[in-house]
Order: C-alpha cells, then sequence, then structure tokens
C-alpha cells in the first residue's frame, strides 16, 4: 500500500474507536452547541495585499520524522499569532504526524486566529469532531475521497460555517475539485509516491484555478523567493509547516519567510 493508502485504513480504525467513546449524535450536538466558527477563508485574503499565511502546528511526519523534539503547541501557536500569521493548521493525526485533538482544543483557547484541522477526513463523524474542538476548517484530500463524498462533507462544514479546504496534487484533481465547486484549494506541490516537491505544480494548476477562487499554496516552500513565485502564479496563501517548525527562531522565519 502507499502511505497514503495505510493512513486511511488506520483512520477507519481510529474512527471506530471515537464512535465507541462518543456517540455521532452527541458529537454532533457538540459541534451545533459551539461559538460561531471563525472565518478562515476570508482571513487569508488579506486587504494590504500580502500573501496570506496558514502557519502549521506540526511535530512529525512519515516522510521527515520528527521535525521539532520540543514540541509546545499551544506556545507554537501563540508565537505564530504574533508573529503575523493569519490563520493556523493544527495536526491532529495521532499515528503517522504524532498530533492529537486534544492540541487543537488546547490551541482554540489560546489564540484567536481562525484554526484548520489538519486530518484525514474520511466521515462526517471526524467534521462534527472538529468544530467541537474549536476548528474553523476541515481539510478534504481529492486523492483520498470521491466526488460525491467531497461534495458531502463540504456541504457538512458548510453547515457548521466551516470552510473546507479541498487538497489537489494533480490536474486530475483539480478538475474534479472544481467540478465539486470548491472556492478554497490547496494546490500541494509534493508527488504522493515520490514525496518530492516541485513548485511547478503550483504554477500549472494554480492557472486552471476561475476568478473568485482563493488558492492555497502547499509544500516546499521554504524562502521569501519561493513565496514570490508563488504568488506570481496567483496564490492568494501559503500553507507551510516544516519550514517554519524547523527554525530555532519561529517569529523570525516567519518574518523572513514574508518579507
Amino acid at each position: 500500500m502507499t502511505v497514503l493508502e495505510q493512513i486511511l485504513a488506520h483512520k477507519a480504525g481510529e474512527l471506530e474507536i471515537a464512535r465507541s467513546r462518543v456517540s455521532a449524535a452527541e458529537i454532533k450536538a457538540r459541534a451545533m452547541d459551539c461559538a460561531p466558527a471563525r472565518p478562515f477563508a476570508g482571513s487569508l485574503r488579506r486587504p494590504d495585499g500580502r500573501i496570506g499565511l496558514i502557519a502549521e502546528v506540526k511535530k512529525a511526519s512519515p516522510s521527515a520524522g520528527i521535525i521539532r523534539a520540543d514540541f509546545e503547541p499551544v506556545q507554537i501557536a501563540k508565537t505564530y499569532e504574533s508573529a503575523g500569521a493569519d490563520c493556523l493548521s493544527v495536526l491532529t493525526d495521532e499515528r503517522f504526524f504524532q498530533g492529537h485533538l486534544q492540541y487543537l482544543s488546547a490551541i482554540r483557547a489560546a489564540v484567536n486566529l481562525p484554526l484548520l484541522r489538519k486530518d484525514f477526513t474520511i466521515d462526517p463523524y471526524q467534521i462534527y469532531e472538529a468544530r467541537a474542538a474549536g476548528a474553523d476548517a476541515i481539510l478534504l484530500i481529492v486523492a483520498a475521497l470521491t466526488p460525491a463524498q467531497i461534495q458531502e462533507f463540504a456541504g457538512v462544514a458548510e453547515g457548521l460555517g466551516m470552510a473546507a479546504l479541498v487538497e489537489v496534487h494533480t490536474q486530475d484533481e483539480m478538475r474534479i475539485a472544481l467540478d465539486s465547486g470548491a472556492t478554497l484549494i490547496g494546490i500541494n506541490s509534493r508527488n504522493l509516491k515520490t514525496f518530492v516537491t516541485d513548485l511547478a505544480v503550483i504554477e500549472r494548476l494554480a492557472a486552471m484555478a476561475p476568478p473568485g477562487a482563493t488558492i492555497v499554496g502547499e509544500s516546499g516552500i521554504k524562502s521569501a523567493g519561493d513565496v514570490l513565485r508563488v504568488r506570481e502564479a496567483g496564490v492568494h496563501a501559503i500553507l507551510v509547516g516544516e519550514t517554519l517548525m524547523r527554525s530555532p527562531d519561529i517569529a523570525a522565519a516567519v518574518n523572513d519567510l514574508l518579507s
């Protein structure tokens, strides 16, 4: 199996455990009882013209291993906020990224920025779970879902006032995202089979986006030059994790990236 297939198989088991602990009816009730979600997509379209930044709170990944050993998620989130990030992405996958849903709840209590739950969404249960934990947006990976699921899950998110960041890696996936009606699209430059990043992927796929869509560049963005390159390709915001997480001075790294 590919890494993505392994993750999805494991996620199905996690989902059954979560349901056994908190019923679908209960998690839905918790989600419906939350304060209104913060505007995620709108926060990425900056009036000053600067590219928007989704700064990611991430300890590890399957391709990179441990990225930051001294991992304090709440402190990292506070640093991102004070450094000028527009939104935060919080990894909640435990097995492969060493994240946790509790990180999302703790960060929600500590910062005011809109939050993306970064995980592998395969069921509406996870969307209600994300809203109950304080998320304002969810991730929908086209490579992991059917077109019908993308539309269904985006509809559930919209009903909760949340945004759905629809992630694509190829031109075919971009067409699926657009056909589904997605208006917030993340273009990931990482090849899911080789894990190699190529910013040319972002350039090619961004050219397919219609006016009005908000495009987020993901993976492989490591410098101010990279930021300028994807911005010139029509990207409105970037999602950056590893580059910031590896820096000994996170605030300085944010400033360097946006300079």
